[in-house]
């Protein structure tokens, strides 16, 4: 009698939900607003990796995980996004240094790096060594010198330094081989050798929360020398959408008290962006009240705030950061 050769198991596939699916997106929206440079077009790439991923979702075999695989989602949906635009910069990077008497020139919003709000690209999953190096891989100076890399380098970098992929699966991810990527890695170390990013301190050192402190307090009683005080030698001031910036003690001390004096009577409330320390800013109003007016981002090096970058565009800022219109 011949045995009945009992059927191969069917394989299945590994079961995952739109709830699984959002319990990733704040890795993702990081993942994006890294390879972008802009909040807004993280938002939406993480969107079509969502919908990518829902669809695909039947050939999802479990040999990575489900963050890997969305991870690969998103990277391919960046590339797609970065092939037909240029790069996104800061002020300091478009325009030579300025002075106090230049006139104002805007720039389109779509050509600025953006500011994006912590709580929207830090896991909550992840330990506080691993929540250190996603703050500083976020920071505006460094996702500005990502721009400069070629997109498919940008990424390369990301998967492997910030990610921690192994070359060969950021080759898969990528559809190359192991040798490009290792030689687009280095390509790319090399051009970030080149760039002086600074180094924050995550969370802030005591004496930096104690800076953070004075500064608040001086901005609301609008006593410039103590600001001034509080700033690195050669620190930046710069607000897009304008192209001006300066740089140093006596070009920002005279900007304060001079074109920049409407800002006398703010108010600031805390938040943070780009793994920085940040304030919504509220100008009084002539009728009572305060309204909005800029997101103030604070770049310290050391114990002096080296970069202090005012983002103007409240209307669009704003609400992705839950602050206000208007203060009573």
């Amino acid at each position: 009698m011949t045995a009945t050769a009992s059927p191969s198991p069917t394989p299945t596939t590994p079961s995952a939900t739109p709830r699984d699916l959002e319990l990733h997106r704040a890795a993702l929206t990081g993942h994006c607003y890294r390879m972008l440079g802009s909040a807004a077009e993280a938002d939406d790439a993480v969107q079509e990796t969502m919908v990518r991923a829902w669809r695909a979702l039947g050939r999802f075999e479990g040999r990575a995980s489900l963050r890997t695989w969305l991870t690969r989602i998103a990277t391919r949906v960046c590339l797609d996004a970065l092939a037909d635009r240029s790069r996104r910069m800061r002020s300091t990077e478009r325009a030579p240094e300025g002075t106090v008497d230049d006139v104002l020139t805007v720039v389109p919003d779509g050509e600025w790096i953006e500011p994006i709000p912590d709580v929207c690209v830090l896991p909550t999953d992840a330990d506080p060594s691993e929540l250190a190096s996603l703050r500083q891989s976020i920071r505006l100076a460094f996702v500005a010198v990502l721009q400069h890399l070629p997109p498919r380098q940008r990424a390369a970098l990301l998967l492997t330094e910030i990610l921690g992929w192994p070359a060969a699966e950021v080759a898969e991810s990528l559809e190359t081989s192991v040798a490009a990527v290792n030689s687009a890695v280095q390509r790319a170390r090399a051009t970030l050798a080149t760039r002086d990013l600074g180094q924050a301190s995550t969370p802030l050192s005591p004496t930096q929360s104690a800076a953070l402190a004075q500064y608040v307090d001086a901005f609301e009683r609008y006593d410039v020398d103590a600001l001034t005080a509080l700033l690195h030698h050669d620190a930046t001031l710069s607000m897009p959408p304008y192209t001006l910036w300066l740089r140093g003690h006596p070009a920002i001390h005279t900007w304060l008290l001079g074109r920049g004096a409407g800002c006398r009577g703010s108010r600031l409330l805390p938040t943070a962006a780009c793994g920085s320390p940040a304030f919504g800013q509220y100008r009084p109003k002539p009728d009572g009240g305060h309204q909005a007016w800029a997101l103030v981002v604070l770049e310290f090096v050391g114990d002096r705030i080296a970069g202090w970058t005012s983002f103007l565009d409240v209307g669009a800022v704003f609400p992705r950061f839950g602050l206000p219109a208007e203060l009573p």
